[in-house]
């Protein structure tokens, strides 16, 4: 198998921590966990405001995508991690305008929601991806 590839790019947020804003090994893309921030300023992005929060964050997440050379017709599985429960419609409904809009192929990802704490409080959405690239 090939080597892994850090995959970084300045249109996406710079990792806080100790991880890469994506890997990639083979056909495998998998893009770490993104939420509401400005790339430019490094900034959280419209607190409060879970529909906004969830078009800047998978916003970063296609940057981190499209670094590796996939799209979100390659993307297999998105894993949302939202703060509050009642968020849960405003959410989907701009996480399905945002994705259909880009899946050509008509083929949505597969999705899991979970409702938990996420690290900073101005955070209500945090999305990470795991693409395969067709060979």
């Amino acid at each position: 198998m090939t080597d892994r590839i850090s995959i970084l790019t300045a249109d996406a947020p710079a990792p806080a921590h100790t991880f890469s804003q994506g890997v990639k090994r083979g056909p495998f893309v998998q893009v770490s966990g993104q939420g509401p921030v400005d790339p430019a300023t490094n900034e959280y992005l419209f607190p409060g405001d879970v529909a906004a929060q969830t078009v800047r964050t998978l916003t970063n997440v296609e940057a981190v995508l499209t670094a590796a050379g996939a799209t979100f017709d390659d993307v297999m599985m998105l894993r949302v991690y939202l703060a509050r429960v009642e968020d849960f419609a405003a959410m989907n409904d701009a996480y399905g305008e945002f994705v259909a809009a880009r899946c050509a192929s008509g083929v949505l990802p597969s999705r899991t929601t979970v409702i938990t704490g996420l690290p900073r409080e101005e955070m209500l959405i945090e999305i990470d991806a795991l693409a395969v690239l067709a060979g």
